[in-house]
């Protein structure tokens, strides 16, 4: 029998979170992938069911119209399966108002900034998504989107698209807005207002003036951290909703019980009540942001990055192997702990423990791919500062010369070396140049030194020889030995240090 299609008429009312009449739209969002759907839209749901509001939110994705033509033939109607080993719920956020496209539709992306009635827009494009240089960390003014944006055609790159969305808005009046990345990056507002200004800048004298004065009085960039393990959408979760709501649901979203979100209360046109789905509004966020992306991210990169190597599909399976754990509890608590401050209210010892429950949830089966791609942009997020900070205290950080090594063994492999079927799965931007990087330096040394001087992890590593000839010498184990081995010397190494 054919299940009917999800939609307004047949979505179960119990399923729904929140029951309010027509919403009017509110936020923009862009990257409506499966992060946003299962995270800031949950709340958002949560929220509009405590309290009614104009927050509705318009959906931009960037190029590929799947999940927005699967939304407008669902009325905006899908699945959050929520997976455990003690078993799946499905809830229907239902918070979608349109569903755009920005590749073929940049007029209408542009239209919904400068609407009055949106209050907020968010981001969730990856750590990619920004077009800025790792190395200065300023907008990528060389981008060949970056320069079409400034030139005036229809905004491609995600800074652009707010930068004119946002010019548009002031001609329409100037109402404020509040604009709030929600993606994996340090002091994340602080950066995306930094980027909008910079291409502001750019822009021809009469209309930087006019935007700059329109920034400085009316928009805000409030940090935010983030925080749920969302994998990709497979057949399996589509059957979980057919079974548990008894319609046929193409998009549904799969996502772990855990889910956190930490953020400045600046909205300069107010916000939906999202303390109702838990959200944590906080003066410290940087702190629970490195912890974030230290603690959890750092080391999910490790586990990633070994597992793949070690030919195991999803992260559980990887870290049920003993020497991927025992690196992974190293490189956490030798090498990232140090590095951070620990909130006031947070249970170190509990929050450590629920991260290693969280990556052994055998029913939710994150994908070593998924987890490891990018790591060209994630590393530099990760590595550089705690690297640096044991360096200058005079202590080789093992775990996390072995987390680049096994990138690097992944992305760019030495020739002759097969890295397995999931490393060659993960996609980065910056495979393309390391694999040639590798072709030109075969010896692991020279290698090293080639990657680190491109500014891969920022500037200051590559002169820190004892550095670079230690992810050389894991690339070196790697290669002959195999990734239990690099990690038994990155153990053995880190226990000679402690005697």
């Amino acid at each position: 029998m054919t299940l009917p299609r999800l939609t307004a008429a047949s979505t179960p009312p119990a399923a729904l979170m929140h029951h309010r009449g027509p919403l009017e739209t509110g936020i923009v969002h862009l990257g409506l992938g499966n992060f946003h759907r299962a995270h800031q839209a949950v709340y958002t749901a949560a929220a509009l069911a405590a309290q009614d509001g104009p927050w509705g939110i318009a959906g931009v994705a960037s190029r590929s119209a799947r999940i927005a033509d699967s939304l407008r033939e669902q009325d905006f109607r899908y699945g959050t399966v929520q997976i455990s080993p003690a078993g799946t719920t499905v809830e229907v956020p239902a918070v979608h108002t349109a569903a755009l496209v920005a590749a073929t539709q940049p007029d209408a992306v542009l239209d919904a900034i400068a609407a009055p009635g949106t209050r907020i827009v968010t981001l969730t494009v990856t750590e990619h998504g920004y077009t800025y240089s790792p190395v200065t960390h300023r907008l990528d003014l060389d981008h060949p989107g970056v320069r079409g944006d400034l030139a005036g055609a229809p905004p491609s790159t995600t800074i652009g698209q707010i930068a004119r969305g946002l010019q548009r808005r002031v001609r329409a009046g100037g109402a404020p807005i509040t604009v709030l990345s929600c993606d994996n990056l340090t002091a994340n507002g602080e950066h995306t207002g930094r980027l909008v200004r910079e291409f502001v800048a750019a822009l021809p004298a009469a209309e930087s003036a006019e935007l700059s004065s329109y920034l400085d009085t009316a928009v805000r960039f409030p940090n935010c951290m983030v925080d749920r393990i969302v994998p990709a959408t497979t057949d399996r979760y589509r059957q979980d909703v057919a079974r548990a709501l008894g319609v046929r649901d193409e998009i549904p979203v799969p996502a772990e019980p855990f889910t956190m979100w930490v953020l400045e209360d600046d909205f300069i046109a107010g916000r939906p009540a999202w303390e109702h789905g838990g959200a944590v509004f906080s003066d410290d966020v940087e702190a629970y942001e490195l912890l974030k992306l230290r603690l959890l991210n750092g080391t999910h990169s490790l586990i990633a990055y070994l597992g793949a190597l070690d030919e195991r599909a999803i992260i559980p399976d990887a870290v049920a192997q003993p020497f991927v754990e025992q690196a992974a509890r190293s490189v956490l608590v030798e090498d990232y702990l140090p590095s951070v401050r620990v909130p006031a209210d947070v249970d170190l010892d509990g929050y450590v423990a629920q991260l290693f429950q969280r990556w052994s949830n055998t029913a939710l089966g994150h994908g070593t791919h998924q987890v490891g791609s990018d790591g060209s942009v994630k590393l530099a997020q990760r590595i550089p500062e705690p690297a640096r900070l044991h360096l200058d205290r005079g202590r080789m950080p093992h775990h996390l010369a072995l987390t680049v090594a096994a990138y690097l063994q992944c992305i760019a492999p030495p020739a002759g070396f097969e890295p397995g079927r999931y490393a060659a799965a993960m996609s980065d931007p910056a495979r393309p140049a390391l694999a040639d990087l590798a072709a030109a330096q075969p010896a692991p040394q020279p290698f090293v030194q080639a990657v680190l001087d491109t500014g891969l992890l920022g500037t200051d590593l590559a002169g820190h020889r004892e550095f670079v000839d230690r992810v050389a010498e894991f690339r070196t184990i790697l290669t002959t030995h195999g990734s239990s081995a690099a990690a038994a010397e990155a153990a053995s190494a880190g226990l000679a240090v402690s005697a």
